[in-house]
C-alpha cells in the first residue's frame, strides 16, 4: 500500500515529533492514502511544498486502531487526543477532523450544538483519511519510496 505525507522537506526517515499541539490521533507521523489530501497538506507549508510517498507493510503484531468512518467512538477518541490524553496504540487510522470539522467538535464540546447537529454538519464534508504511526516499532512498517515538489 502506498501512503503519502505532505511537508516542506523530503522525509526519508520519518520521526515521531511532539510539536506542542495536539492532533486528531495524538503525536506521531501522519500519512494518508489520498494523494490529493497530501498535496493539500504540503501546500499549507511555507517555502517548499513536498509530497513524500512510502510503501506500507502492516504488521499484525502492532496494536492498531482503525476507524472506518466517523462514529461516536471516533468523535470521543479525537476529543480525547485533542485534549492531550494519551493512548496505547502503535497505529491509528481513520477520518480526519479538518479545521471545519474541528470547529464543529468544539461547538459540540461547548454545548453550542447538539450531537445530532454535529452529525448533520459533518456528513457533507468530503472524504478524508489519515494514518498515524505513533511508535518507533510502527515506523518500521513504512519505507520511503520517493518525493516530488508541487
Amino acid at each position: 500500500m502506498i501512503l503519502y505525507h505532505g511537508s516542506n522537506v523530503i522525509v526519508q526517515e520519518p520521526q515521531i515529533l511532539e510539536n506542542g499541539f495536539y492532533k486528531d490521533f495524538g503525536y506521531g507521523f501522519y500519512c494518508t492514502i489520498l494523494e490529493k489530501q497530501a498535496k493539500r497538506w504540503a501546500l499549507t507549508k511555507r517555502r517548499r511544498h513536498i509530497v513524500n510517498f512510502y510503501e506500507y507493510s502492516p504488521d499484525k503484531s502492532l496494536n492498531i486502531k482503525k476507524f472506518s468512518e466517523m462514529t461516536e467512538e471516533w468523535l470521543q477518541f479525537v476529543v480525547n487526543c485533542r485534549l492531550g490524553l494519551k493512548h496505547d496504540y502503535d497505529v491509528v487510522e481513520g477520518p480526519m477532523a479538518d479545521d471545519t470539522i474541528w470547529d464543529y467538535v468544539e461547538d459540540y464540546m461547548a454545548e453550542r450544538i447538539s450531537k445530532e447537529a454535529f452529525w448533520e454538519l459533518v456528513k457533507f464534508k468530503y472524504p478524508t483519511h489519515q494514518i498515524v504511526f505513533c511508535t518507533e516499532k510502527a515506523l518500521q512498517t513504512i519505507k520511503f519510496e520517493g518525493s516530488y515538489s508541487l
